[in-house]
């Protein structure tokens, strides 16, 4: 099976002579004719009865036509996802991204990137707003929570679960608290996210709230932990955030017992036929980097 062949007929028909078609395809007009020739001997079957003044297609050329037409049509759209997919990441990656989420995180992301593909320029845009990422020309993001939007391709890549953290200098001068509810004996700095008046646990079927100060509310989780970390108190933070201050004897996590929120991770993207080599390159890095800090 010649494809040029094929090619060649379908354009003659959509053209509506050999010598449109010629000029399209920028082939002498003899060539086109040659074609459409071999194709009809190798099919065995006239596909065009030709005169002086125009063309026109027999009843198997009107069968033929329409079936190549669609198979090339499909064939061409293979080959634009094989070329898209085959492609160097390159050009602007707008991605929106909650703040909450940990400057090293973060970094790591961006830095690998940067790293593995120099051509491909990311634009993060830290914020807390639900960006529509259609209307307002974003890639991707990086969202916590349950999801909103059923129109967004959306994956899992893991879970941000918070706890009770404080430091050992802070510890040093105050018992620590037993039961969540001893917490309201402590200077408990708020993250805004997490509620200015009460704190939820769980263990197990056992639910607590418990009511805390409002002497500091800050909606920066870097903030809050640089404030806890310099013995200002106790506060709820991401463990993945905390994980290698614990292991450096910097953090200590209070009544491991309980369970404060946990938030499902998703990286989301809008829906589309092709994925372009960009913003898969940032969802297999990003995916590959949160699973591995959430794990």
């Amino acid at each position: 099976m010649d494809f040029n062949q094929i090619a060649v007929f379908i354009k003659v028909v959509q053209a509506g002579s050999f010598s449109a078609a010629a000029r399209q395809l920028s082939l002498p007009v003899s060539t086109v004719s040659h074609r459409v020739a071999m194709l009809e001997k190798r099919l065995g079957i006239t596909l065009l009865q030709r005169t002086t003044r125009r063309l026109h297609l027999t009843e198997a050329g009107q069968i033929y036509f329409q079936h190549a037409s669609a198979g090339l049509g499909q064939l061409l759209d293979a080959e634009a996802a094989i070329k898209v997919v085959a492609a160097e990441p390159c050009g602007l990656l707008r991605v929106s991204v909650l703040p909450d989420l940990g400057e090293q995180l973060l970094a790591s992301i961006l830095l690998e990137i940067r790293d593995r593909w120099p051509r491909l320029q990311v634009e993060l845009l830290l914020t807390h707003r639900r960006m529509d990422l259609v209307s307002e020309g974003v890639d991707a993001a990086i969202r916590a929570g349950e999801l909103e939007d059923s129109s967004l391709v959306a994956r899992k890549v893991g879970t941000a679960r918070w706890a009770v953290f404080t430091s050992p200098g802070y510890l040093a001068t105050t018992p620590a608290p037993e039961t969540p509810e001893q917490l309201c004996q402590h200077p408990c700095l708020q993250f805004t996210p997490m509620g200015k008046t009460a704190w939820a646990f769980s263990r197990g079927a056992q639910h607590v709230t418990v009511p805390v100060g409002q002497q500091i509310v800050v909606n920066n989780i870097g903030l809050v932990m640089n404030m806890v970390l310099a013995g200002g108190g106790v506060a709820l933070l991401p463990d993945y955030l905390c994980r290698q201050a614990c292991q450096e004897g910097r953090l200590v996590r209070l009544l491991p017992q309980w369970q404060a929120k946990q938030d499902p991770i998703h990286l989301v993207y809008p829906r589309q036929q092709f994925v372009s080599p960009g913003l898969r390159a940032f969802l297999d890095i990003a995916g590959k980097t949160l699973k591995t800090w959430l794990a």
